[in-house]
């Protein structure tokens, strides 16, 4: 399967790692939404995420956007073996809307969790926190 070039897929420890430049909006979310749900079926296997966001420099969405993508998550996600998803954000407003996003799928098979610390996020997903490091 072909990714998109902010999208990396580490098959040997199961980790989509996902790096957006720029604007974050209602398309780049809908984008990467996709392609995990794509790569969810070709793969039948569970995988994490880590989504690192310190390259987003603009945020474009809205409370009832956030809801629908979280509304999503859960119905896709139910009766699934549990993921994780580990969100690397510094700006405020990522932050917000991440943390929400946490909250909404509290319950569900995927556990969303927010770090502004790299090393924190490698530690919660049980991966080297190389891994998570944007290659040169």
């Amino acid at each position: 399967m072909k990714l998109p070039p902010d999208v990396e897929f580490h098959e040997d420890i199961r980790l989509l790692v996902y790096r957006p430049r720029g604007s974050i909006d209602e398309s780049a979310i809908n984008k990467i939404t996709s392609v995990i749900d794509d790569l969810e079926a070709a793969t039948q296997e569970p995988f994490n995420r880590f989504s690192d966001t310190l390259e987003a420099h603009e945020v474009e969405l809205n409370f009832r956007y956030v809801i629908h993508v979280s509304l999503h998550l859960r119905l896709v996600h139910k009766g699934r073996a549990p993921v994780k998803s580990a969100i690397l954000a510094t700006d405020s407003t990522l932050i917000h809307y991440a943390r929400l996003l946490a909250l909404l799928t509290q319950g569900s098979s995927i556990k969303v969790q927010v770090f502004q610390d790299r090393k924190e996020a490698a530690q919660w997903l049980h991966v080297p926190v190389e891994r998570l490091t944007q290659k040169a």
